[in-house]
């Protein structure tokens, strides 16, 4: 397969910028990023690239934050292993939950221990939206409860899930990618109660959740609210993260139109994850 790569010169370059770049990169379907000195590479299928909405994003970055110029070229056959072996440290999140991946050696002993195929950006616990979702769940009981993992990335947080306790697991994502890498990271794990699916939000319609995990982006969770409300379970809870703190009131707003009752949010660097309640 051939992959566009992007170059992305980032000034002044920033962690707050570059991880926003990553967020929005991801919407438009890249799958792999690398942090570099002076910005990121990015990697997307060169069937999928679409330079006028790589423009409008960088546009509207740049209006406010930063100053992002770009140069693309065509690469062949990447070695992702190679790729991401250099740029991809295991993950520890308050010593009770580790992602890491095969090649990693001598890591912390913990409760939780998640071994990824990181060929994802997304999902692999690097990122701080990823980070919330997993604190978030630490902090529930899934024990003989139905979970809902929507936008599933790399089923990190189906696995966790799972090894909480949760009596079945339904894993969605719309990207082939994301499915695929679901797939063979459950296998991995020797997770056998994940059920994943290549869908969208139509596929749960008349199927019911107690739990519903959900890290996306603003935009999508603000349309699918009401999905999610009517597929949540009496007393059910529902995490919402991948979002910016810009996005609390217009989520906890909407929310409450959906009969979700806001409890608490947790915060990193500017990224928040949300949890509510069904009334």
């Amino acid at each position: 397969m051939e992959y566009i790569e992007l170059n992305c010169k980032i000034t002044p370059n920033s962690q707050a910028a570059t991880e926003i770049l990553i967020a929005e990169l991801g919407i438009i379907d890249f799958e792999s990023f690398e942090e570099i000195d002076n910005g990121l590479n990015a990697y997307i299928l060169k069937t999928k690239f679409d330079e006028k909405r790589l423009n409008n994003i960088l546009k509207n970055i740049s209006k406010s934050l930063c100053k992002i110029t770009y140069t693309i070229k065509s690469i062949k056959n990447i070695d992702w292993n190679e790729l991401w072996e250099s740029n991809f440290p295991f993950t520890l999140i308050n010593d009770e939950c580790l992602i890491k991946a095969s090649f990693h050696k001598n890591t912390p002993k913990v409760k939780y221990e998640i071994v990824i195929c990181p060929k994802m950006a997304f999902g692999t616990g690097q990122h701080e939206s990823t980070t919330l979702m997993i604190e978030q769940i630490l902090k529930l009981d899934f024990k003989d409860k139905s979970v809902l993992d929507m936008g599933c990335g790399t089923a990190v947080l189906s696995i966790l899930s799972s090894l909480k306790g949760a009596k079945n697991i339904v894993a969605i994502d719309n990207d082939e990618f994301a499915y695929e890498n679901a797939l063979e990271n459950i296998e991995k794990n020797n997770i056998n109660n994940v059920s994943v699916f290549m869908s969208d939000i139509e596929f749960i319609k008349n199927k019911t959740f107690d739990i519903i995990l959900a890290n996306i982006n603003r935009n999508v969770l603000f349309k699918h609210l009401p999905f999610y409300s009517k597929s949540l379970n009496e007393d059910g809870v529902i995490v919402l993260s991948g979002l910016l703190s810009d996005d609390v009131e217009i989520i906890k707003t909407e929310a409450k139109k959906c009969n979700l009752n806001f409890k608490f949010l947790i915060e990193n660097n500017n990224w928040i994850s949300l949890k509510f309640n069904k009334k």
